[in-house]
């Protein structure tokens, strides 16, 4: 646990140390592939962590809360309650996201936003944030009641998930339901999202896909100028009509089957079963893994913050599998379902990342930069690719493994204990740098065999492109 503050405190900004020996063999090409959700970030904060930190770490894109007008309030749902396009929000201006998508391209990020496409506000009417009046199902300028479903429930709402009809035409939770398959809702939309690419957004996360027919989410990314990357929110729930597969013709969807199913192999003592996790037929390609996200750290479903060491393992071992494109995580600290994040006078205040305590404790609205503490793992996934695991060493609290002959990472999920061990591996010899400990950790490579000491809940990850500089070793 201590290591796991001491890590989370620096930051883990470099892999200072790591270099190619002036003898080894010419560098692995690198292909970035881990993104991150910064929810609630300020676009100011999130260029900045771009610039300092996804970047030099090797991400390929930050995933965004949503950029649109919404509700006025202080809860974080209010982000997800729309009242028009315009791009200006408790998270920055119009102008502030432009210079944000900028920052962010300029160190090698892709930007993708969080689009809320199926519904709009859930309450009767007011002013939105940048001061645009509205009703439950009046949007000058965008929509009149006719672009909005009608419900035949008592409540207008979602009342059977073994409906599809209700699904996808009710409203969910009280939000006004638009009718995206109305070829007028649909050229708003579009409108909408070409606006974001025109600022230079590389791709969307489909806000509630599940509660729109998959014909309809992909008409409307299909009619987006380019190839933008979009991934689908749909939830996985057994026996119900809509399920992950039916959205893969738009792109890929996140996994939250994978996210529950990884949160449980850490306390089943069988850390070996995160290499044959799988949602449903979703196909790697298609599937975004994720360990937290702002929903299900909410309703205890995953693991979180809260449980740093069962967090920090499973975003290790999300990390270390070839399934999917991983998505690490970073909020802020709450201790109630709908608290928003740390704001004055309606506006979400700039990020500033909290200290936790000995035991890894954040107060209340402080800002967890969970990611940085995984951040160096970025680089690792982006040498082994999608290199398949291989030399598979285990016991029930550890696993270790190659991922083809281009990287080797050893986990313990031990709480208290570390161990030491000689591993098989098809690493090239030579001296290793530790990616986690910015190459304070070195690991020697001869005749495919590496002895590596794992700190307790943690990691050694090893690859082709980092080896201890000559003189080091």
């Amino acid at each position: 646990m201590r290591r796991f503050v001491a890590l989370l405190a620096a930051g883990l900004l470099g892999v200072a140390g790591c270099a190619t020996t002036p003898d080894a063999p010419p560098g692995q090409p690198t292909n970035r592939q881990v993104g991150v959700q910064l929810f609630q970030w300020t676009w100011n904060s999130v260029a900045r962590e771009c610039t300092d930190v996804l970047g030099p770490q090797q991400f390929d894109f930050v995933l965004l809360s949503p950029a649109q007008e919404h509700i006025q309030g202080d809860p974080w749902w209010t982000s997800y309650q729309p009242v028009s396009y315009r791009i200006e929000s408790k998270l920055g201006t119009r102008d502030e996201f432009a210079a944000m998508v900028q920052a962010c391209h300029d160190a090698g990020v892709k930007v993708v936003a969080d689009a809320v496409i199926n519904h709009m506000a859930g309450i009767a009417g007011g002013t939105g944030f940048a001061g645009t009046e509205f009703t439950h199902q009046d949007y000058p300028g965008l929509y009149d009641a006719a672009d909005f479903h009608t419900c035949a429930t008592a409540s207008g709402n979602i009342e059977n998930y073994r409906d599809r009809q209700q699904v996808q035409e009710c409203q969910l939770s009280g939000l006004a339901d638009l009718r995206t398959g109305d070829p007028g809702v649909r050229a708003t939309i579009t409108a909408y999202l070409e606006d974001l690419r025109s600022l230079g957004v590389d791709g969307f996360r489909i806000d509630a896909a599940k509660h729109m027919p998959a014909d309809d989410v992909e008409a409307i990314v299909s009619a987006v100028a380019g190839d933008p990357l979009v991934i689908s929110e749909v939830i996985r729930a057994p026996g119900e009509p809509v399920q992950p597969e039916d959205y893969l013709g738009s792109g890929g969807v996140f996994t939250f089957a994978f996210a529950k199913d990884i949160a449980g192999v850490i306390p089943g003592g069988a850390l070996h079963r995160a290499l044959n996790l799988r949602d449903g037929s979703v196909p790697s390609d298609k599937a975004f893994t994720f360990v937290t996200n702002h929903d299900t750290e909410r309703n205890g479903q995953t693991a979180t913050y809260k449980d740093a060491a069962r967090f920090r393992l499973a975003g290790i071992l999300m990390l270390a599998v070839p399934y999917g494109t991983p998505v690490l995580y970073s909020g802020y600290a709450f201790s109630e379902r709908d608290t928003g994040a740390p704001q004055s006078g309606g506006a979400v205040d700039d990020v500033s990342c909290a200290t936790p305590d000995a035991a890894g404790t954040f107060p209340e609205g402080a800002w967890v930069c969970a990611h940085r503490d995984l951040a160096p793992l970025a680089g690792w996934v982006a040498v082994v690719g999608d290199a398949e695991p291989a030399n598979v060493w285990q016991r029930p609290d550890a696993v270790a493994f190659d991922r083809g002959s281009l990287g080797l990472i050893a986990i313990n999920g031990h709480a208290t204990e570390g161990y030491t061990q000689e591993l098989t591996t098809g690493l090239p010899d030579g001296t290793y740098c530790d990616a986690l400990t910015a190459c304070e950790t070195k690991v020697a490579v001869q005749g495919g065999k590496a002895t590596v000491t794992v700190p307790p809940s943690s990691a050694v990850a090893l690859d082709v492109n980092h080896r201890a500089p000559t003189g080091r070793a």
